[in-house]
């Protein structure tokens, strides 16, 4: 087993609204993307932040080798319980997915 951080290129996320996270994983160019596009379902994602799988959206970018995983935010953004106002550290939580390489 392998942290998500250490198979991939990078790992983003950003608002998507003011209701919206949406992390952005960018594989590296080795092959990985197949192993890593496995392990990102909805399912093995939705506990991680807390919301239900069929809340999680997610869309594969094959060519670009980019899995997009978009989810409702815990709190409304500039809400007094935002503690994260512009979505930066849901990727932070992500890079700590364990995840089997190929």
């Amino acid at each position: 087993m392998a942290q998500l951080k250490q198979m991939v290129e990078k790992v983003r996320s950003k608002n998507a609204g003011p209701f919206w996270i949406t992390i952005d994983v960018f594989c590296n160019q080795d092959g990985s993307f197949d192993a890593v596009s496995a392990c990102l379902t909805q399912e093995a994602v939705s506990p991680i932040y807390g919301v239900a799988p069929e809340d999680v959206l997610r869309f594969e970018l094959r060519d670009l080798e980019v899995i997009k995983l978009s989810f409702p935010r815990p709190q409304i953004q500039g809400t007094r319980e935002d503690r994260d106002m512009h979505g930066a550290a849901f990727a932070c939580i992500l890079e700590e997915m364990e995840v089997t390489p190929a």
